[in-house]
């Protein structure tokens, strides 16, 4: 019997994205009867001293120092500052991740698909040195690239859309180690739903038009302002996530026409039933939004990757930045008034749309590894 190809999918969790994505190829490829595949979060193979700082300091920096983020994602990325940035960061890394380095010594897998670019620069120091002979396979989750995504012996890169590919030939990546194959979503996004079950189950108005609001797991921005300005205009669902103060002060309020939620395992089923969502530009989160063909608005964007990718999306005529909750209430109102800009709109999504991301990326291993044949 052949013995199957042995598949490492390998994320860093620091931010919800990265993990999203590795654990939708996870659960596609694990029914390949070929592959033997298995999920890693780099930062439980970590001390816990690192994997807090990894964690808690990129939470931080966001939610209460976000230009200071911003600065960090600038000056890492400049040219003249970008050498020291990667081999100091790299350093501190590898110095660190002493047990995925082992297990990736001890297991030697035909594959590793990394969606964060801390696995992606451990596994090609390890390839480099000759400790193992991977092929390496970086799922890039943002539509721009940071100088960090790049390690010198990734075999492939795959992309979310042309901008990112002629990012990566810009900084000397061949064109056919990249692939626009655009960012894995969980398969319930790629799905057709019955709107008004949708709705009854929910306990929303399948009649009203409806906004869904949510930024993250944080639940950051100016979501409660929202929310009281848009509940007099359209229904609205509001996703606090991780703010229960947020959550309290909307419960309390008993705002009308606004369904509000905590966490949520259902975000597909809450955009099926939505025609606007406001929400941050996370890499991930738009391509769930494209996947389900839902109108984005974009609120409180991280500097640096998240920026990027509303300058993507502009090329595409793909959602819009608002400044104010005014310049919101007037879209919504006129998006709900004349509906042919929504449809509109929706046609430039599909443009960008990529329903077939997870087979290209069981299609790559497939094909560049002797033992995968699905």
């Amino acid at each position: 019997m052949e013995k199957k190809a042995k598949i490492i999918i390998a994320h860093a969790s620091a931010g919800a994205g990265h993990r999203k994505a590795a654990e939708a190829i996870f659960e596609y490829l694990k029914d390949c009867p070929e592959l033997d595949v298995c999920l890693v979060d780099v930062l439980t193979r970590t001390n816990s001293f690192f994997r807090f700082s990894y964690q808690w300091g990129y939470s931080f920096l966001v939610k209460y120092l976000i230009f200071s983020w911003g600065f960090l994602y600038w000056l890492t990325d400049f040219k003249p500052f970008r050498k020291f940035a990667k081999s100091f960061c790299f350093m501190l890394n590898k110095s660190n991740t002493k047990e995925f380095s082992s297990l990736l010594i001890k297991e030697n897998p035909d594959f590793v698909i990394s969606t964060h670019f801390l696995p992606s620069e451990i596994t090609s120091d390890l390839k480099e040195k000759g400790l193992i002979s991977t092929k390496l396979f970086t799922i890039i989750t943002d539509f721009g690239v940071h100088s960090f995504w790049i390690a010198d012996k990734t075999d492939y890169y795959g992309v979310a859309s042309s901008f990112t590919k002629n990012c990566l030939v810009s900084e000397g990546i061949p064109e056919n180690r990249i692939k626009e194959i655009g960012i894995p979503v969980d398969s319930r996004f790629l799905v057709k739903y019955n709107k008004s079950d949708l709705c009854r189950n929910i306990g929303v108005d399948s009649n009203k038009f409806t906004v869904l609001l949510m930024t993250g797991s944080f639940g950051i921005g100016p979501m409660k302002e929202i929310a009281e300005v848009l509940c007099e205009f359209v229904q609205v669902i509001v996703v606090c996530a991780a703010n229960k103060k947020l959550l309290s002060s909307l419960n309390k309020r008993q705002l009308p026409n606004v369904k509000v939620l905590g966490f949520v395992d259902n975000a597909y089923e809450l955009m099926a039933v939505s025609d606007v969502i406001i929400t941050k530009p996370g890499g991930l989160s738009i391509s769930e939004i494209i996947s389900m063909e839902l109108v984005p608005i974009f609120i409180s964007a991280i500097p640096g990757q998240e920026t990027i990718n509303i300058k993507v999306l502009n090329e595409y005529s793909v959602g819009v930045e608002p400044k104010t909750i005014l310049e919101i209430k007037n879209l919504i109102i006129d998006y709900k008034d004349h509906p042919e800009k929504i449809t509109k709109l929706k046609d430039n999504i599909k443009r960008l749309k990529k329903p077939g991301t997870l087979e290209e990326i069981r299609n790559v291993v497939r094909q560049n590894s002797s033992r995968a044949s699905c």
